[in-house]
């Protein structure tokens, strides 16, 4: 096993125990948070680019009053974003994605 191997694993088994040891939390048992929450814990950049690209969806909270993101989901795409595979801003502009994103 390759080193760089190793630490993807320890990493990920350290992400998923932190993750399960806070979802046990009454902090993080919030299915949903709201966007302005989903701004400050992921970039607001970020947050707004998964939006377009479909990656998630905004839902009216219980109340009615409110949009929200599904916590879970946010922290699985923010888990999988690798920025190194993201297109230059010249290719994004020739991409297939709406407005040239």
């Amino acid at each position: 096993m390759k080193l760089k191997e190793l630490f993807n694993l320890l990493k990920d088994a350290t992400e998923q125990g932190a993750n399960k040891a806070l979802g046990k939390s009454r902090y993080f048992q919030e299915q949903h948070i709201c966007k302005a929450e989903a701004y400050r814990l992921f970039g607001r950049g970020n947050i707004d680019r998964w939006i377009i690209e479909g990656l998630i969806s905004l839902s009216k909270s219980q109340s009615g009053s409110r949009l929200c993101l599904d916590r879970k989901k946010l922290e699985a795409i923010a888990a999988s974003s690798n920025r190194i595979t993201y297109l230059p801003v010249a290719e994004r502009q020739n991409s297939s994605f709406p407005n040239g994103l």
